[in-house]
């Protein structure tokens, strides 16, 4: 019977693993729910592509038919990509999704705890969840597994359709350090900066490996690398600030809730900017894994002793490796 002990490894990652070689772990709620089609396939290649031409082994994360899965092949990515009815899997789905045998796509939560279970010590993403505008209650999952995962997870901050001085304020609670890739402040996804100034910054990926192996040391748990968008592919504030005022309001109209008010601002603010934010996302995507695959490379030409707690697949989970 499969349980949440179980990994399907896919040949590369469980190679690269077992030779202490640099791996990125990738979510794919992207390709389920986050892109349109094509775009989400293509983006999704894109990625792996950038991790594997810095000189990383990319792994997209997803629960395939009840096996957690690190490491997609082509048909899985396409399928994800194709089919309509995919589970949307946070962490408190993961055991639904074993025991039903469904096939989830991982969101940041989920991911986290996956890749660390696997020995993944990098991330990328888009963007994090965080604290939803004149909601107090609703908080995404992504903080707190951050605040308990040892994964460090390379974004574009978070979505600025989220209150963003109040996420921070969060992440500061939890004792998660968000650090600035080559800038002092706050990247807000779509847009290059929030206005929220960062305490820390690095510059290099050997900054940032650095900066990690001594938050494991401490005991820390999950860390955020955060930089800003290309700057060819940021959209302008106020035509942002316009189009997700008009995105909210369609929203409120409807009577939108929970957890489907992401993505139906998402894909409002799609149509809202004739396409802007979809390549904007698609852009940022590819330039987090790019760097997640740098610090990943660099944290792993350290000597072991210096690469933090943890350095090697501590987990109890039990890496079924493909073809057994």
């Amino acid at each position: 019977m499969t349980t949440l002990t179980t990994l399907d490894v896919h040949p590369d990652v469980a190679t690269a693993l077992r030779t202490g070689l640099p791996v990125v772990a990738l979510e794919s709620t992207l390709i389920a729910h986050g892109l349109p089609w094509p775009l989400n396939l293509e983006t999704a290649q894109q990625a792996e592509a950038a991790v594997r031409a810095a000189g990383a082994t990319p792994a997209t994360i997803a629960v395939w038919k009840g096996v957690p899965t690190i490491g997609l092949n082509d048909s899985q990515r396409e399928e994800l990509a194709r089919s309509p009815d995919v589970l949307k899997a946070s962490r408190r789905d993961l055991a639904v999704a074993v025991s039903q045998q469904r096939t989830a796509a991982t969101t940041v939560a989920a991911t986290l705890i996956l890749a660390h279970r696997a020995g993944i010590r990098l991330f990328a993403t888009g963007g994090i969840g965080g604290a939803h505008r004149g909601d107090t209650a609703d908080v995404s999952a992504d903080l707190f597994e951050l605040a308990r995962v040892p994964v460090a997870v390379v974004c574009a901050g978070a979505k600025n359709i989220l209150d963003l001085p109040r996420t921070l304020e969060i992440l500061e609670s939890l004792s998660v350090p968000v650090v600035g890739y080559a800038t002092s402040e706050f990247p807000a996804f779509y847009v290059r900066g929030s206005g929220e100034r960062l305490t820390t910054r690095v510059d290099t990926p050997a900054q940032a490996a650095s900066l990690l192996a001594a938050h494991w040391a401490l005991d820390g748990a999950g860390v955020i690398l955060a930089q800003p968008l290309p700057v060819e592919s940021a959209l302008e504030t106020e035509e942002f600030a316009s189009a997700l005022l008009r995105a909210e309001e369609l929203a409120r109209q409807t009577n939108v809730r929970g957890n489907a008010v992401t993505p139906f601002l998402l894909a409002r603010l799609a149509e809202l900017t004739t396409g802007k934010t979809l390549r904007a996302n698609q852009a940022l995507i590819v330039a987090n894994a790019r760097l997640a695959a740098e610090v990943a490379t660099a944290l792993a030409e350290r000597p072991a002793k210096q690469q933090g707690k943890h350095a090697t697949n501590s987990s109890t989970a039990k890496i079924r490796r493909r073809g057994q």
